[in-house]
C-alpha cells in the first residue's frame, strides 16, 4: 500500500515563511493525517508533497523545519559543506580543519604544481596568520558536485521514504541515507559497503539479503531499504538510546534533530566507536550541543570522516531544499 495520495501539495515554500493555509477544498481532502494506515506513530509528520515539473507528478519529500528553527544555514561547517557540493571537481577550498574556515578557492592545478614544502609552507603561513599551533590542521578539499547529484537522489525519495514507513521507520532516515550516501550512482565503498544505502555485506545479511559471488540484493532498492530500515530501527535507535542512558540522559524526544543525526552516527560509524566519543564529551545536556561538540571530537575510530558525516547530512539537506524551492 502506497501512501502518495495522502499528502499535502506545496508549490513553493521558503525557510521562514508558514505554509499557506488557503487550501481548496479538493487539496484539503489530500492533509496528511495520523490516522493514515502508514503513518502510524505520526511517521508522516515531516512529509510533504512537491510538484516535480519534470514527471508532472506530485512526489514525497521530507521538509524537515527544524533546520531552520535551530538555524542550521548558519553554522560554518554546514555552509562550507554546502559550498563544496555546489564546487566542481577541478577546483577545491583551502580550509581550517577545526571549523572549516574557508582560506581560498583555488584551482587543484595551481596546488599540484607547488613542492611538498611549498604546501607545508603555505599551511605554516595559515597557521601562523591565525595563530594557531601545529596541531591543527589546515585542509584542501576538493569540490563534489560531481558525486552530489541531487536531481538523481530526488528520483529516489518517495521510494525511500514508502519503504521505510512501511517497515515502521521514520522516512527522515531514508532521505538522510540517500542523499549522501549514493547520491549518483550506485557505489561500493573501499570497506565494501555497496547499494543506495552503503551496507555492508554482513548488516546485509543479518537481514535477509543475499549477498554472495552469484548475487548481491544490496543493489536491489527495496530490499535494501528493507535492509536499512531495519538496521536503523532494530540497532542504532536502540543503541543511541542505550548510549543517552547510560549518560543519565533520559526523556530523549526521537523527533528531535540532533537524535535523529547521533542515530545516523551510529549508522555510520557502529555503536562503539561513537560511544567512545560521547564518553569523551560527556554531554550534560540532550541538545544538538551534542552533535557540535562531535564534529570537534576524536575517540576509538571516530575521526574525521565520522565528524563530517551529520554536517554532510545538514548541508545536502539544506541543498536538497534549496533546489525543490527553485524547481517551483
Amino acid at each position: 500500500m502506497k501512501y502518495t495520495s495522502v499528502i499535502i501539495i506545496f508549490l513553493f515554500f521558503s525557510c521562514s515563511a508558514k505554509p499557506d493555509k488557503k487550501f481548496s477544498s479538493a487539496t484539503k481532502k489530500n492533509i496528511l493525517r495520523n490516522d493514515t494506515p502508514l503513518c502510524v506513530g505520526n511517521l508522516c509528520y515531516n512529509v510533504v508533497g512537491i510538484y516535480n515539473p519534470s514527471s508532472k507528478l506530485n512526489e514525497n519529500f521530507i521538509l524537515d523545519k527544524q533546520l531552520y528553527t535551530l538555524k542550521i544555514d548558519t553554522v560554518p561547517q554546514v555552509k562550507f559543506w554546502m559550498e563544496i557540493m555546489q564546487l566542481k571537481e577541478d577546483s577545491a577550498l583551502i580550509n581550517i580543519g577545526f571549523n572549516r574556515f574557508i582560506i581560498k578557492k583555488i584551482h587543484l592545478n595551481e596546488w599540484q604544481v607547488l613542492s611538498d614544502s611549498s604546501k607545508n609552507l603555505y599551511k605554516d603561513s595559515i597557521r601562523k596568520v591565525y595563530m594557531l599551533d601545529s596541531t591543527y590542521n589546515i585542509y584542501l578539499t576538493n569540490g563534489k558536485k560531481y558525486f552530489y547529484d541531487f536531481n538523481k537522489a530526488y528520483q529516489n525519495f518517495s521510494k525511500g521514504i514508502d519503504c521505510f514507513v512501511e517497515n515502521g521507520v521514520d522516512p527522515w532516515y531514508a532521505q538522510a541515507i540517500l542523499l549522501i550516501e549514493s547520491p549518483n550512482k550506485l557505489q561500493k565503498s573501499n570497506v565494501g559497503a555497496y547499494g543506495p544505502f552503503q551496507l555492508m555485506p554482513n548488516v546485509a545479511r543479518l537481514f535477509g539479503l543475499k549477498v554472495n559471488k552469484h548475487i548481491d540484493e544490496r543493489a536491489n532498492f527495496e530490499r535494501s531499504a528493507f535492509a536499512a530500515s531495519s538496521l536503523i530501527k532494530k540497532i542504532c535507535i536502540p543503541n543511541t538510546l542505550q548510549i543517552l542512558d547510560s549518560l543519565g540522559l533520559k526523556s530523549i524526544n526521537q523527533n528531535d534533530l540532533w537524535f535523529k543525526l547521533l542515530v545516523m552516527h551510529v549508522y555510520h560509524a557502529g555503536f562503539y566507536n561513537v560511544q567512545q566519543a560521547l564518553l569523551t564529551i560527556q554531554p550534560k545536556t540532550a541538545d544538538m550541543r551534542i552533535i557540535f561538540k562531535l564534529w570537534q571530537t576524536r575517540a576509538a575510530k571516530f575521526k574525521n570522516s565520522s565528524q563530517n558525516y551529520s554536517q554532510l547530512i545538514l548541508a545536502a539537506m539544506l541543498q536538497m531544499n534549496t533546489l525543490v524551492k527553485n524547481n517551483n
